[in-house]
């Protein structure tokens, strides 16, 4: 899809990203990046971070611009990374036609640099909003929403939201998932030394991702884990992947493990933390799962369900507006009342005690993936990518 405002060239583009941990927006960012060259694209990612820190090796071009060091507050450690990001997207200010950023970071910097008189077009993806406590970093937040030439969503319950706290017209355009990504060669011999690693060679296994924070429910999911080893000879065991973010949730991670004895619960042995893996690692641990569970309070869109769901485990999460939007409940996954603890320990025991059930789910599953695919959210953005230069 070319342009002729760029003499019959396809636009130059760069997806930007503040770091290059496997979280949601980075793995959106690598995923479309890879789909849009696959369309013929000139795609390029720029993170921030070391050369080689990506947690995954990708087929585009990766610039990567220094992090600035350690900070005291978050206040300082954002705006000290939007002077880096300004600094570097500045050197590469005459390469792109289009910026396109995940992140409120990198959204800030790159405006910066086009009001200075860079000549590209700047759309910035809303994966969510976060909840800032400074005056200062909701400005900057709200700055990051209103300032870009055109604003993506994931999912409806974000346009609704953008267009009503910031009267922000968005467009939608899905996440993919690649299912290919997602298939294992796990033998049965790794698998079974994989669940013996943990502990978990004859008790059910619970995986979840994103880390002990607090719009994962992390403290929910424990206070369930607890409910349910209560009330069985052979409880479950949770294992805990990720946990790297931008933002400090030390004193919420310290406090919720801290409180699993007298939950009942033991470290290391009903709740596992397995840490950020690779992806590979990743894959084999969602191969050696029996269960996925995701009670989220707020998300974007929830790709990992995706990449669960793709990986062919049956899926229990809570009932938030997102996930509605692509989820059925009983058909695609077992839907919880959002912070309900009842609700969400007898949604995990339905996996336990109806076989039956986790294996349609899991089978429906695969069939919902099959509907999100990463080449048709690049072609929606290279249409959007065209609009964008047009105007």
């Amino acid at each position: 899809m070319s342009n002729p405002s760029l003499s019959g060239r396809s636009p130059r583009i760069a997806l930007t990203t503040y770091s290059t941990k496997p979280r949601g927006g980075v793995v959106h960012t690598l995923e479309l990046a890879e789909a849009l060259q696959s369309a013929g694209m000139a795609v390029t990612v720029i993170a921030m971070g070391e050369p080689g820190a990506l947690f995954r090796e990708v087929s585009v071009p990766v610039r990567m611009i220094a992090p600035p060091g350690q900070f005291e507050t978050l206040e300082e450690r954002v705006f000290n990374w939007i002077d880096a990001m300004t600094s570097g997207l500045h050197e590469m200010r005459d390469e792109f036609d289009i910026v396109h950023s995940q992140d409120c970071i990198s959204a800030r910097a790159a405006a910066r640099v086009r009001d200075a008189g860079a000549p590209f077009k700047l759309v910035r993806t809303v994966h969510h909003v976060d909840d800032f406590t400074t005056q200062a970093l909701i400005d900057c937040q709200r700055n990051a929403i209103l300032e870009p030439d055109r604003a993506l969503v994931v999912s409806k319950s974000w346009q609704d939201r953008l267009l009503d706290e910031y009267g922000v017209t968005a467009s939608i355009v899905y996440n993919g998932v690649k299912p290919e990504r997602f298939r294992t060669t796990l033998t049965a011999e790794r698998r079974a030394e994989l669940r013996r690693s943990i502990g978990s060679e004859n008790r059910f296994l619970y995986l979840t991702i994103g880390g002990i924070e607090p719009r994962k429910g992390s403290e929910y999911l424990m206070k369930a884990m607890a409910k349910l080893k209560a009330e069985r000879p052979k409880p479950p065991l949770l294992a805990v992947i990720g946990g790297h973010s931008f933002q400090d949730y030390r004193d919420y991670r310290d406090r919720v493990l801290g409180s699993l004895p007298e939950m009942g619960l033991e470290l290391g042995k009903d709740v596992v933390l397995l840490n950020t893996v690779s992806q590979t690692e990743l894959v084999d641990w969602l191969a050696a799962a029996d269960g996925f569970v995701f009670p989220s309070t707020k998300e974007g869109w929830g790709l990992v369900i995706m990449e669960a769901a793709a990986a062919g485990l049956p899926v229990v999460a809570s009932d938030i507006d997102v996930f509605r939007e692509f989820l059925v409940a009983d058909q695609h996954a077992i839907l919880t009342s959002t912070g309900n603890v009842d609700s969400l320990a007898s949604g995990m025991a339905r996996l336990l005690d109806e076989p039956e059930t986790a294996i349609r789910l899991a089978q429906n599953g695969h069939h919902l993936v099959a509907d999100f695919s990463w080449k048709a959210t690049a072609d929606e953005h290279i249409r959007i990518y065209n609009e964008v230069i047009r105007v």
